[in-house]
């Protein structure tokens, strides 16, 4: 009786095993090449463009965030006109570089300033943003994300002990089998 349970649980097991693989693969597949790739942001400039140094690295003798707001809004509709109505997102500010990073909300666009002068040094766009979106789901919405961070997780837990039981299982099979023969 004991050597049927095992088995029954092993097929059971490895249907659960299968069919929830594959059901996380897709979510998987997307959540690793998109991890490579922000991974790989700081090196690669397609991804998010370099970090521009600017001139001084002294905060005391920097321009305003708010002239710094309004010269890299500017410079973003100057260059995209089609911009227009975008606005800033948040400022990313590197006194270590001398430099302001202005991200704008819509379209993933980035402008540096040089924090000391006011100069352009950079307009681009950071795929790593809505790579990131991707990756973690809140590309669709927060609750998507919520949901399928949580899916991924436990289902990746279950898919660990299953395929550990999947291993383990037939070595415990084959010893109740040669315990068995021993006792006929």
């Amino acid at each position: 009786m004991k050597f049927k349970r095992y088995i029954i649980n092993l097929r059971k097991t490895r249907v659960w095993h299968k069919w929830l693989g594959t059901g996380l693969a897709f979510l998987l597949f997307i959540s690793a090449i998109t991890g490579v790739l922000l991974a790989l942001k700081k090196d690669v400039a397609v991804i998010q463009p370099p970090t521009v140094k600017g001139q001084n690295k002294d905060l005391a003798n920097w321009i305003p965030l708010q002239q710094i707001d309004s010269i890299a809004y500017q410079a973003l509709v100057a260059a995209h006109p089609e911009q227009y109505e975008n606005k800033v997102d948040r400022m990313d500010v590197r006194p270590s570089k001398g430099v302001v990073k202005v991200l704008f909300d819509k379209g993933y666009w980035e402008v540096q300033v040089d924090g000391g002068s006011g100069k352009v040094l950079s307009i681009a766009r950071r795929h790593s943003d809505w790579i990131e979106a991707l990756h973690d789901g809140s590309i669709i919405s927060d609750l998507f994300k919520l949901i399928s961070m949580n899916i991924l997780g436990i289902g990746l837990i279950f898919l660990l002990l299953t395929g550990l039981w999947l291993w383990y299982g037939p070595k415990k099979y084959r010893k109740l089998k040669r315990q068995r023969k021993e006792q006929e």
